[in-house]
């Protein structure tokens, strides 16, 4: 059987796995604490009825119980409630054909990874952790435009991939990043036009889906942007785990703020310290994940966004073992995510506070260890620059007065 065929089966195969650890959930209606004593519990269901998607209502159209995710993200939402059918079990149906659509999300996003990297695409549908996770969220709508966006930047189709990342930060704000090092790998490349021009293409197709909602149900709209403004830190983030074990930060916006810019200043220097320009793919992993580890939450069905950036990063079998040391670190957390939910809802038994804040902050320090060994063999294989930064720096003024 050739490669893309079993990577085929395999992506079906992974959907099939991770909708019968759904399925139990479903069985019960999603009934608590029992969806979290069995690791199964799904945004889908809940939000089905908590934002009134089962009685028709507009994705934005309720003020401060909107659903609290970017435009396309509700429109899915609320399209998928449509033509669910109305029965007793109508939030089950819900669930399901949101599935079906997920799973063949996700069976693209394998085929389309396969053309970027076929030599570690396998990793993907091998997760446990991607498996357990894909049916938490729609989070694998925003993923596909994402993977297209990077997959047209490193193939120099600048125009498509600047449309698709605005279809993506339209989806689901996270990809906004990849800005960052889109910008740097231009400059880098001398193509400052075509940056100005990258940027306005992104902006303008993410306004071009926003601003109907924006004119006409402001206040849902504005709802996403607001929660993640005014938020404190939240689950699986490294700020609450150490609220959990008792280091309280003040001033967390501020904190976490300037520990984005100075992350975001280390990365420009590096890739600054690259003899030639980087791809997309393989400095994609760096950004969001380093966004993730120091963002306010660090929800569970991250490992989604987080593993195929990380198989496209990686271009050597020595980087194996600290992927699989981070997957494995991703599938604890997992347990111990729904098992500390169990006992705050009042489950019998669960995961004490302080172990869960431990497992959260070991799963940051295994994400943390796999950038530190894609940005160590990036520089040792013969990529550090015979020239500093300073005088990159003065040739770019020079050549751009």
């Amino acid at each position: 059987m050739k490669t893309r065929s079993l990577l085929l089966v395999l992506a079906i195969v992974a959907s099939v796995l991770s909708f019968a650890k759904f399925s139990h959930c479903e069985s019960r209606q999603w009934a608590t604490p029992d969806q979290y004593v069995h690791a199964c519990y799904s945004d889908i269901p809940a939000l089905f009825g908590e934002r009134g998607l089962d009685k028709g209502t507009w994705a934005f159209s309720s003020g401060d119980k909107s659903v609290e995710y970017p435009v396309i993200t509700g429109a899915i939402m609320w399209l998928t409630a449509k033509i669910t059918p109305q029965s007793e079990f109508r939030a089950s149906a819900y669930f399901n054909i949101n599935a079906l659509y997920i799973a063949t999300l996700f069976v693209l996003c394998i085929l389309l990874l396969y053309r970027i990297t076929p030599q570690f695409a396998y990793l993907s549908v091998l997760s446990p952790a991607v498996i357990a996770s894909l049916y938490i969220n729609w989070d694998l709508w925003a993923i596909i435009s994402m993977i297209g966006a990077i997959y047209l930047f490193d193939k120099g189709e600048y125009k498509w991939s600047a449309a698709a990342l605005g279809l993506s930060i339209a989806t689901k704000f996270m990809p906004a990043f990849l800005l960052i090092p889109i910008a740097l790998i231009l400059w880098r490349k001398r193509e400052l036009q075509i940056a100005g021009q990258y940027i306005a293409i992104t902006a303008t197709t993410w306004l071009a889906i926003n601003l109907p909602v924006i004119l006409t149900t402001p206040q849902g709209w504005l709802r996403f942007y607001e929660l993640n403004l005014s938020r404190q830190s939240d689950w699986g983030s490294l700020w609450y785990s150490l609220y959990l074990l008792d280091v309280n930060i003040s001033a967390l916006n501020i904190v976490a703020l300037i520990g984005l810019l100075t992350a975001f200043t280390a990365f420009a220097l590096y890739v600054l310290e690259l003899i030639e320009p980087p791809t997309l793919a393989s400095v994609a992993f760096i950004v969001l994940a380093t966004v993730m580890i120091l963002s306010k939450v660090y929800s569970p069905q991250y490992i989604l966004w987080l593993t195929p950036l990380a198989v496209m990063a990686m271009s050597s079998a020595k980087d194996l073992p600290a992927f699989w040391i981070w997957q494995g670190s991703e599938l604890i957390y997992h347990i111990a995510i729904w098992q500390h939910l169990a006992t705050v809802t009042g489950a019998r038994f669960g995961l004490p506070a302080t172990w869960y804040a431990a497992i959260a902050l070991i799963r940051i320090a295994a994400c943390g260890y796999l950038i530190f060994v894609l940005v160590r063999r990036a520089l040792k294989a013969g990529s550090h620059r015979s020239e500093s930064v300073r005088e990159f720096l003065f040739q770019s003024g020079s050549a751009y007065p």
